[in-house]
């Protein structure tokens, strides 16, 4: 059995990690109302960004021209990989590791194995979790979440793109967090780059519903939608991935409050069982010590 002093200063510093565990939730709590308020105002906005491009390129026969919508074999991969620049916010940066690890193993088997899967890391647990499983990791946005605007996020999308467009990737795709609530974040894995339009069908009928007047032309709006789209996916993404981390971390935090509460009952229980033998040990040898001296 442990000392009393043993149990002591365990009890002392289960009680020092619970006040940070709670001071962390409280914090967490805090960012993600921002983060929450954000996404919300976002979905809208990116919702009808791409059902407009949707619209516009089902019924523009040169909307197969941009080089962001050119299918071409696919012999190099880019994964876009978004977590959290830090942990303690329990499986949320390993369910992305192991959703990539998945999408790598079920789509791009061949191209991984000639060393064609490259990383694009957003986050650095990310980035150190597929550096050390020696994958090529693209480290130039590592930080994005220390400046989380979209000036910076628009600066990521544009070398993505400038990289698809020269040839230097075939495919992009990206791998992130969707916020529902706070205790749960559903992963998505989404198609980046080509561009494929997922209701061209029914585009093409709202298109031939609707006689829809275009200034300027439909090629030109075309030229400036997707490459905003684009950017506000990623954004989009990004913003998604932040307020899945603050509430990740809430409930971790609360969890490891809920936790250190419990241990501290159980080591409270074990001091004063502890104590009490301690204090019938001395009784007894006091008395036998009385009863050899009266013999």
């Amino acid at each position: 059995m442990a000392s009393l002093k043993e149990v002591r200063n365990r009890i002392v510093s289960v009680n020092s990690t619970q006040q940070i565990t709670k001071a962390m939730k409280m914090v967490a709590a805090a960012k993600l109302r921002r983060a929450q308020d954000n996404i919300i105002q976002m979905r809208p906005y990116a919702q009808k960004l791409g059902d407009m491009l949707s619209t516009v390129s089902a019924g523009t026969e040169s909307s197969s021209d941009s080089p962001l919508k050119t299918a071409r074999p696919i012999e190099k991969v880019l994964i876009v990989v978004v977590t959290s620049d830090r942990g303690l916010c329990g499986a949320f940066n390993t369910n992305i590791v192991k959703a990539t690890l998945l999408l790598i193993e079920e789509r791009y088997a061949i191209q991984a194995a000639k060393g064609n899967v490259e990383i694009f890391a957003i986050g650095k647990k990310g980035a150190e979790a597929f550096s050390r499983r020696g994958f090529k990791v693209n480290t130039g946005f590592t930080d994005l979440f220390t400046r989380l605007k979209f000036v910076a996020v628009k600066q990521a999308a544009e070398e993505i793109m400038h990289d698809f467009s020269t040839g230097r990737y075939d495919a992009v795709d990206i791998v992130y967090n969707e916020f529902k609530n706070v205790a749960t974040q559903l992963i998505h894995t989404d198609r980046y780059l080509p561009i494929v339009s997922e209701s061209a069908t029914s585009a093409k009928v709202k298109t031939a519903e609707v006689n829809y007047i275009f200034e300027p032309t439909e090629e030109e709006i075309l030229a400036e939608l997707i490459p905003k789209s684009l950017k506000i996916m990623l954004y989009r993404a990004v913003l998604e991935s932040n307020a899945s981390e603050q509430g990740a971390r809430m409930t971790a935090m609360e969890k490891a409050t809920e936790n250190a509460q419990d241990l501290l009952k159980e080591l409270k229980l074990i001091y004063n069982r502890t104590r009490q033998a301690a204090i019938t040990t001395e009784i007894l040898e006091i008395v036998g010590g009385a009863e050899a001296l009266k013999n």
